[in-house]
């Protein structure tokens, strides 16, 4: 943990609090007090308040359920859990049922023996990093400790059973009502996470003929060699029962990759190349801007300079592009690695409403994948992961900084160097885009092993 401002330990990171399950932060004491604090705030109004709980298929979900539960009862706030449901499922039902505000257990594409929290406000959105910040400040100044409502003060909780059926019907709902999935072949691979029964029901009551792997969760096998980070059983899923497309989810289903019927990947930029040039076409793409994250190929602004449109680009976490949107009033953006946005739809990245979105350009156009993804010509890039102790300024790291410098000349315009830490994970992600593939696959080692040397 960072401290800040040395005050006190920063929690949240660019998706809400993450860590291994069990160990602070991700604790059932600290899930229990994210939960008084949360309950505190978002009390507005003299009604009874309620907040939604969802989770993915973590073992430690259970735990960290019951203590988040606690947590907000004991500040006089009611809790409907929801069990296992994406987490664009908890943004959009914390609206349409009138919530005070969501919550979501889960760490994402990160393993099983990860947890983390995020949440929601009423209006479906991620918390901002000011209320973060004010959640964090009421925990470690223990300012809610002598707040303890009694008697019939004291919040509830009930088991919703109808909210898988709710989300499918508005997932469905977001799918042109002119067209049917009806003779398509279609592989979901759920990744054994949170839509391992939305997804393949959706595509199922669409007309689509599904084959569904990913969707026998154990509690262990969440994101294990499938998913939207492994998309290898995918890919020879779809080519072996010849599908019309291969949708890949990743553990709480808020990000989607998917896989054409040629058994080749297609990641986030490509998708929004595809989405963008339809949504050109219909002249649904308000203001002709893109909102993407720095991370993204510098080909994806090559492909939709094409059709006049501009591309914004933010740090990384589908927050701030949401943020972006939301500011300027933009409707589509998203991040290479799958998290999709049609604000016009929903609050946040959804992987199972961003595949309808693609299945329906396919069947406009008659066009499989293979051929839509051909707008986008993606320039060389490659990403390196490095683990690291601590999360040090780099700028005070002066040989990664000799070394990032070096890359940088050598490279020229051609070429660009991004270097960032990660938000949810122990780990220095260097970027490198170039000409020569093999060159700035050498450029990015040399920088990472700077900073293993450094910080490893």
């Amino acid at each position: 943990m960072t401290a800040e401002n040395g005050t006190h330990p920063r929690l949240f990171g660019t998706d809400g609090v993450r860590g291994v399950a069990n160990v602070f932060p991700m604790t059932a004491e600290m899930a229990m007090q994210l939960g008084r604090a949360l309950a505190y705030i978002c009390r507005a109004g003299d009604h009874r308040h309620r907040v939604i709980i969802g989770k993915d298929t973590r073992l430690s979900g259970y735990m960290l359920e019951n203590a988040l539960a606690a947590g907000i009862m004991s500040m006089g706030v009611d809790v409907d859990l929801i069990g296992p449901m994406p987490t664009p499922a908890i943004a959009n039902l914390t609206t349409s049922m009138r919530a005070d505000a969501g919550a979501v257990i889960s760490a994402s594409h990160n393993p099983y023996e990860d947890n983390g929290i995020k949440f929601f406000g009423r209006d479906g959105y991620k918390l901002p990093d000011d209320t973060e910040r004010k959640i964090e400040t009421l925990i470690f100044e223990k300012a809610l400790d002598s707040l303890r409502p009694t008697a019939t003060r004291v919040g509830g909780a009930v088991r919703l059973d109808d909210a898988r059926g709710r989300y499918i019907v508005f997932l469905k709902n977001t799918f042109p009502r002119e067209l049917t999935l009806e003779g398509l072949r279609l592989v979901v691979d759920c990744a054994n996470g949170a839509a391992y029964r939305v997804a393949p029901e959706v595509l199922e009551e669409l007309g689509a003929d599904v084959v569904a792997i990913g969707v026998n969760p154990d509690g262990k096998n969440i994101n294990a060699k499938c998913g939207a980070l492994h998309p290898e059983a995918l890919q020879k899923a779809v080519l072996k029962h010849k599908a019309h497309l291969g949708i890949a989810l990743d553990g709480d289903a808020d990000r989607l990759i998917v896989v054409d019927e040629k058994g080749k990947v297609v990641d986030g930029d490509a998708i929004m190349a595809m989405c963008t040039q339809e949504m050109v076409a219909r002249n649904a793409l308000k203001k002709k801007t893109l909102v993407t994250t720095v991370m993204s190929n510098v080909g994806l602004e090559r492909a939709v300079a094409q059709w006049g449109v501009k591309v914004v680009r933010t740090n990384v976490g589908d927050r701030y592009v949401v943020e972006e949107m939301r500011r300027h009033g933009y409707v589509f953006g998203g991040e290479q690695s799958g998290h999709l946005v049609f604000l016009d739809h929903a609050t946040t990245g959804d992987g199972t409403l961003a595949a309808l979105q693609v299945l329906a350009l396919m069947v406009r156009s008659q066009r499989p994948v293979s051929e839509l993804t051909t707008i986008f010509a993606p320039v060389p890039q490659v990403l390196v992961n490095v683990m690291v102790k601590e999360k040090r300024e780099l700028a005070n790291l002066p040989d990664v900084m000799k070394t990032i410098g070096q890359v940088e000349k050598k490279l020229g315009k051609e070429g660009r160097v991004l270097v960032r830490y990660s938000g949810t994970e122990p780990k220095a992600r260097v970027l490198v885009e170039g000409t020569d593939a093999k060159r700035i696959k050498q450029y990015a080692e040399e920088i990472g092993g700077a900073i293993v040397r450094a910080l490893g």
